[in-house]
């Protein structure tokens, strides 16, 4: 003789809950996505999460270099006369950003500010005259003299093309 434990309904409300649980479960394993950073030339946009990122903690010391090394997954065409547009999460610019190139800090003080504009050719003289053909841009935020994130771009010349 066989006895039903659970009546149609019970077991219909018994796998509705397990299906939420899962559900729940799933969501909260994944990992919450970075702040976006944006590079606008012309009418194109370009926008990445970034490479290192540590949850507005410091990125280990140990760990920047390699960062800043990081081949950019996103890459952006400009000329020398071009206006690059930077665009950068609240919570970035809250916190203050500022640009290496080619792995090098370009300027002393974070900016505090959402959005600025920079002319094309700041990302592609290079130091004996000529025009570089590829340049590695990174946004980098800071907290006072800590690196909590980075987000790499590479500038193409396209009139080297």
């Amino acid at each position: 003789m066989t006895v039903a434990f659970f009546s149609g309904k019970g077991r219909r409300i018994g796998v509705a809950l397990g299906a939420v649980s899962a559900g729940l479960l799933v969501l909260s394993a994944c990992d919450k996505p970075t702040p976006l950073a944006t590079v606008t030339v012309g009418s194109d946009s370009v926008n990445t999460e970034a490479a290192c990122y540590n949850d507005g903690e410091a990125i280990k010391e140990s760990l920047i270099q390699g960062c800043l090394n990081k081949k950019a997954d996103k890459t952006v065409k400009i000329s020398m006369d071009d206006k690059v547009r930077f665009g950068v999460d609240p919570e970035i610019a809250e916190n203050g950003w500022t640009l290496f190139i080619n792995g090098q800090q370009a300027e002393q003080e974070p900016y505090k500010n959402t959005y600025r504009t920079i002319p094309g050719n700041a990302f592609l003289a290079s130091q004996t005259g000529q025009t570089a053909e590829k340049t590695t841009v990174s946004i980098v935020e800071t907290k006072g003299k800590k690196l909590t994130g980075i987000w790499q771009f590479e500038f193409k010349n396209k009139d080297k093309d």
